[in-house]
């Protein structure tokens, strides 16, 4: 099991860690977790997530493009899986994956968001994330771990009426970045 430190405290104009140039997604370490209630009762998951980062010189040029597969969404349940890569949820066999792509990273008081489109069977959405490089012992031999946290909205991934399906899905993602050499 993989985990990580608290978040550095960043400041305007650098992300600890993160020299310019470009990093890529260890899939091996990097997931994406969503929470939701369903029916009074939590669900938990994961996704696997690929992709790659560009920090830019100024830091606030950075981009990142990010790729899940949504036909790989793990509950623990064989059931529910079968039931959120159907057609009354992802949709996975006509929309096999969830795409992220942002060109803007800011810096604002409450810290780094970074701004890009969210791609869900096949419409894009505006997305705002809050982005923390994390620091400690924990990390995967010569990664960076860069942490965002969002919600996505349940009507981009359904329009079918499920009993007590909250609209906010919180949603973090954990990449494990190593040098695109």
């Amino acid at each position: 099991m993989n985990t990580t430190a608290p978040a550095l405290q960043l400041q305007p104009g650098g992300m600890p860690g993160l020299a310019p140039g470009g990093w890529r997604v260890d899939p091996a370490h990097s997931r994406v977790l969503f929470a939701a209630r369903v029916a009074g009762r939590p669900v938990r998951g994961r996704l696997p997530v690929t992709g790659s980062v560009l920090i830019g010189e100024q830091i606030e040029d950075s981009a990142a493009r990010l790729t899940v597969t949504t036909s790989a969404i793990s509950t623990g349940s064989a059931a529910l899986d079968r039931l959120l890569t159907s057609h009354v949820f992802l949709d996975a066999e006509v929309f096999p994956q969830i795409t992220f792509s942002s060109e803007l990273l800011v810096w604002v008081p409450a810290g780094w968001r970074m701004l890009g489109r969210l791609q869900v069977k096949g419409n894009e959405h505006e997305l705002a994330c809050q982005v923390s490089p994390q620091s400690g012992e924990a990390q995967p031999a010569h990664a960076r771990i860069l942490t965002s946290t969002w919600a996505l909205d349940s009507r981009w991934v359904t329009r079918e009426r499920i009993p007590g399906l909250g609209r906010r899905i919180p949603m973090t993602c954990s990449l494990a970045l190593v040098p695109d050499m």
